[in-house]
């Protein structure tokens, strides 16, 4: 019985160890500033396109499926409400998590773990160089920074995609759809739209580096880490948003 605990338990302790010295190198010299913006352009730039394309299509879709129910009840001027919450509240940072987590954890942990079976981490430990300094803390905080940004504009552009369906075929005009949407959100909402990414963010660019720095086994090892990585950080990110949820609802 002991035997079968031991790797998750030991897995689990690393893991810990690694995001400890990630977060407290933050404040340690050197930052690696230009290796934290050439992150942030391969995170938030390189996954813009699909995060645009992807907020579009839900806000039209939860447009369209709420605009039937809605019918039923001669409600169908608070769409636009519906879509806010929705949006701002859950669908927008999970979609946007589960899309980057997809993307960019796969990349990290097979960018990382190349690097592990080719050696080039070992030697930067044999030139003086941390690599969770140098490798793990400048993916952290370019998560953390582009992942809630990315977000709000999934949030805008679905809002945007649902007033295109609420206007053309329900006939709902703009100041009606853009007042019903702005008045259902209040303060809450926003600090919960915002502080998922956020987590989300801190847990994709952990795991995605955890499982690439801990590559073993070639090639073949590299292909196990990354999608262990993508899996890994899709499953907290449901964990996770139930946590949060149940917090800013009671």
């Amino acid at each position: 019985m002991l035997d079968i605990l031991k790797p998750p338990v030991a897995a689990l302790q690393d893991f810990y160890v690694l995001s400890g010295s990630a977060f407290r190198n933050i404040l340690r010299r050197p930052h690696y500033s230009d290796d934290v913006f050439i992150q942030m352009d391969i995170i938030g730039v390189g996954s813009l396109p699909i995060i645009i394309l992807t907020g579009f299509f839900s806000g039209v879709v939860i447009t369209m499926q709420m605009s039937r129910a809605l019918s039923q009840y001669g409600a169908t001027g608070q769409v636009g409400q519906i879509v806010a919450i929705t949006l701002v509240r859950e669908l927008g940072p999970v979609l946007s998590s589960l899309l980057v987590a997809g993307r960019n954890a796969s990349g990290i942990a097979s960018e990382l773990g190349s690097m592990k079976v080719t050696e080039q981490i070992d030697a930067m430990r044999a030139l003086g160089t941390d690599p969770i300094q140098k490798l793990v803390t400048p993916r952290l905080i370019a998560t953390s920074v582009v992942l809630p940004l990315l977000t709000i504009i999934a949030d805008f552009v679905g809002l945007v995609g649902g007033y295109l369906i609420a206007n053309l075929t329900l006939n709902i005009t703009t100041s009606q759809y853009w007042n019903t949407a702005w008045r259902a959100l209040d303060w809450s909402d926003v600090a919960q739209g915002l502080l998922k990414p956020f987590v989300f963010a801190v847990v994709i660019a952990l795991v995605g580096c955890f499982y690439g720095i801990n590559t073993s086994g070639g090639t073949q090892g590299v292909g196990r880490a990354t999608t262990q990585a993508v899996v890994v950080a899709s499953v907290w990110i449901f964990i996770l948003t139930a946590f949060i949820t149940r917090i800013f609802t009671s």
